[in-house]
């Protein structure tokens, strides 16, 4: 990466999950902000200035495609991640207009890989 480091803001409620996602973004080079929750103060103001999400869907109150479908036009690109590999899922995410869905556990290089591709297409 040249000049400044991307900001990647994480919303995830497993706060071991949530630690290992930012230290693996950082140790890439990349600027984290992570939340537990979307109602948590500030994530919608930082999400909004991120250059990628990574989004829990089952977050506990509103959900991920829910928070992501709030923030303003044009939305960082983001990447979702669930537990739930189930059809319902995957339809509420592809509506939000997400860029990826990963499902746990994954591979550090594989999110790493669609955060990237993420930022990429969003340009």
């Amino acid at each position: 990466m040249d000049g400044e480091p991307h900001l990647i803001v994480i919303l995830e409620d497993d706060s071991g999950l949530r630690s290992a996602i930012e230290r693996l973004f950082r140790l890439s080079g990349f600027k984290t902000r992570s939340f537990r929750s979307a109602e948590e103060s500030g994530a919608a103001d930082w999400a909004s200035s991120a250059r990628c999400l990574i989004v829990d869907v089952q977050l506990p109150g509103t959900s991920g495609p829910a928070f992501y479908g709030t923030l303003q036009l044009p939305r960082p690109p983001a990447v979702f991640i669930t537990a739930y590999d189930e059809p319902a899922t995957r339809r509420a995410v592809e509506g939000s207009g997400v860029h990826a869905l990963l499902t746990k556990p994954f591979l550090g290089a594989a999110l790493l890989g669609a955060v990237n591709e993420a930022m990429q297409r969003g340009d």
